[in-house]
């Protein structure tokens, strides 16, 4: 027995150990000059010269450095190609599809798909709103994958420099959770916009409205939304806060008019002046290409107290309602005038007494 402990100890030199992460032998010396997992280059250096000092001074001076090189450069090419890809993926994606809603015009009984939707080329303002969608997206999500692989680019760099990564990824982790207690809108802003990107709710030239701002769409960004009232304001929105959006510009559009005649006015009469002069003014060069169907008199909304009140609706165009309303009214004047049907309006009589008498 104590010639077998005598043997185990003068081979201790020669033995090899054993790694903690792997059960791959390594010569002490080695381990001694590169570590328990040594470097190509440095174990190389370590063999080809035997000296401890040459092997670190080599591992130092071109080992590590390589490495961080080599990390470096491929961090770089994968954030080129994930951006590459990712924005040709996300303008595919965008694509519109023209046969879906086609289908879904034919189920509302609208037969002017050219009108909505255009030929096989978009238009200019779709192309637009096209492309803003596919930027903002993929915009948000190459930049989160550029942070993701540039962070783990640094992480890896700052093990190949030797520093002990526990107490930094500790750190990392209290600034991320106060990071994001303190910026919880800017975090709630970007999700909203993206999801209204992706579902297509809205887009540049669609008029809107989100509450508590109503105009044209200038600018759709993940954490805003521009919009311009007709009176010139221009509104930044934060995406966060919109609760509901209304969008009077998508697919189609109803011009919608009010008319009042008098109580004692022949109704069946008033309804064939409405009708022929609203065909009159759809059939027209100025409106002939907006419409998408023929004008309906849809018959008394209210009984108000001045007088009684028809509906009339023009299915239109995208943004072409607000138009053709004022040249109806303007249209239905001077045909009721003609016709010597009164317009009612309110009057009031007012007793102007003298406080001597």
């Amino acid at each position: 027995m104590s010639a077998l402990f005598a043997l185990l100890a003068t081979s201790r030199t020669t033995t090899f150990a054993l790694t903690a992460t792997d059960d791959i032998p390594v010569d002490p010396a080695l381990a001694d000059a590169c570590g328990d997992d040594p470097r190509a280059l440095c174990e190389w250096a370590f063999d080809a010269t035997e000296s401890k000092w040459t092997a670190q001074l080599v591992d130092w001076l071109i080992g590590r450095p390589l490495g961080i090189l080599l990390i470096l450069l491929g961090a770089w090419i994968l954030t080129r190609l994930a951006r590459r890809y990712l924005t040709k993926v996300v303008t595919r994606l965008m694509k519109p599809n023209l046969e879906s809603a086609k289908r879904q015009l034919v189920r509302m009984g609208i037969d002017k798909h050219e009108v909505l939707l255009g030929t096989e080329e978009p238009s200019e303002i779709v192309s637009a709103r096209r492309t803003a969608r596919a930027a903002s997206i993929s915009g948000v999500i190459g930049s989160t994958l550029t942070v993701i692989i540039w962070v783990t680019a640094f992480i890896l760099v700052l093990g190949e420099v030797g520093l002990n990564l526990g107490p930094f990824i500790a750190g990392a982790g209290i600034i991320g959770v106060a990071l994001g207690f303190g910026a919880q809108s800017l975090v709630k802003d970007c999700i909203a916009g993206l999801f209204m990107l992706m579902e297509d709710q809205y887009g540049i030239g669609d008029v809107v409205d989100v509450g508590e701002a109503t105009g044209t769409v200038e600018e759709v960004a993940l954490r805003t939304t521009v919009l311009r009232g007709i009176d010139g304001t221009v509104w930044h929105v934060p995406n966060g806060e919109i609760q509901r959006v209304g969008n009077m510009s998508q697919l189609w559009s109803t011009a919608l008019v009010d008319i009042d005649v008098a109580y004692d006015a022949d109704l069946d009469g008033v309804r064939t002046i409405l009708m022929q002069t609203a065909t009159d003014v759809c059939a027209s060069e100025e409106w002939a290409d907006d419409i998408l169907e023929e004008p309906k008199v849809l018959g008394v909304e209210t009984l108000g107290a001045d007088g009684i009140t028809l509906r009339l609706v023009v299915k239109t165009a995208p943004g072409a309602q607000w138009a053709l309303q004022r040249a109806l009214r303007e249209a239905f004047k001077y045909a009721l005038d003609d016709a010597g049907i009164e317009i009612p309006f309110p009057q009031r009589t007012v007793w102007m007494r003298n406080g001597d008498s």
